[in-house]
């Protein structure tokens, strides 16, 4: 595993819950899982596509019903993260699915920022939170409710707000006004694009929503002269190695594109997406970005300048690469 300071901008906390820790919240939750093994959940996870991957993330994270629920997972993998060197975390939640499950607002929003002091305390890890609509087919109101009470928790931890889910025939025009919230709350706009489609998807989100960042953003490979766009824009990607594997959206490792990225000298985080779901780690995402021809030093800096974070924080990431770091 490679031993340097890590930072990750786009981990789904539901997606990182492993699977004896969803077996115990099923269990206590009363709810039914397809699978009441680790092993059993092993083989459901055998994705044959995105679309896959989507039923079954809507299925097991269903389970997730408290306060405690929702502060056990931040802590959780704030402990796994710190294990591979994270010593700052931005992770996404989506609270429009659970409110359509009957978890009232701040049940979720309480918990998971009670989560971040928590992680904190316990394992040293600065957590931040980026909660995210998704695409096929979250209500234009429960959108909007959403980035409100998201910008409501921004001196909670709160930073940014995204979109994510199928992308292919699935506009985000029905949700720029909840991005106009949000970005009008002091959010940064973080959605996903570039995942599952080519550039289409990324030039509509950059044009409608006006991103910080873009999550995934690996179409842009597809399309020189939106690429450039993207690195003159100073935007950074977030690439997420395996997640691109599991989902079938790159066949085979050779042909990931993110050497394609790198060389256009586009800015690229390197991240594990649904840890879990995927039986992947930060350090191995690492080891295969490091195959790559992504540094560690680069990435982090990456992280830097992507990081939704105040002020104060990028200035103590900015101390941990120059000790890491310090010759430049």
């Amino acid at each position: 595993m490679p031993n340097y300071p890590k930072i990750e901008l786009h981990v789904h906390l539901e997606g990182a819950i492993r699977a004896h820790t969803l077996l115990d919240i099923a269990r206590r939750n009363g709810e039914t899982l397809p699978a009441d093994t680790v092993e059993g959940l092993a083989g459901l996870y055998e994705f044959t596509d995105f679309a896959h991957f989507i039923r079954v993330w809507q299925l097991t994270t269903n389970c997730l019903r408290s306060a405690a629920d929702f502060e056990q997972i931040v802590v959780d993998y704030a402990a796994e993260a710190a294990g591979y060197g994270a010593v700052y975390v931005e992770g996404i939640f989506s609270p429009p699915e659970r409110v359509q499950q009957g978890i009232d607002w701040a049940t979720m929003f309480e918990g998971y920022c009670d989560g971040i002091v928590a992680a904190r305390e316990r394992h040293g890890v600065e957590v931040r939170l980026t909660p995210d609509l998704y695409r096929n087919g979250c209500p234009v109101d429960l959108a909007e409710e959403c980035a409100r009470w998201s910008v409501r928790y921004a001196d909670r931890g709160i930073v940014g707000f995204g979109v994510g889910g199928m992308e292919v025939g699935r506009s985000v025009q029905p949700y720029v006004r909840a991005f106009d919230i949000a970005r009008d709350g002091g959010l940064a706009i973080v959605p996903h694009s570039g995942e599952t489609t080519g550039p289409e998807s990324m030039r509509e989100v950059l044009d409608l929503l006006r991103p910080d960042r873009i999550r995934h953003g690996i179409g842009a490979a597809q399309d020189p002269a939106l690429l450039a766009e993207i690195v003159d824009a100073g935007i950074v990607l977030d690439v997420c190695p395996t997640s691109n594997l599991r989902t079938r959206v790159v066949a085979d490792p050779a042909e990931h594109p993110l050497p394609t990225l790198l060389a256009a000298g586009a800015q690229c985080t390197i991240n594990t997406d649904d840890p879990a779901m995927f039986d992947t780690d930060l350090g191995r995402e690492y080891e295969l970005a490091e195959k790559l021809g992504m540094t560690g030093r680069a990435a982090f800096d990456a992280g830097i300048t992507g990081a939704a974070c105040d002020d104060a924080t990028r200035t103590r990431l900015v101390e941990i690469r120059d000790r890491t770091w310090p010759t430049g």
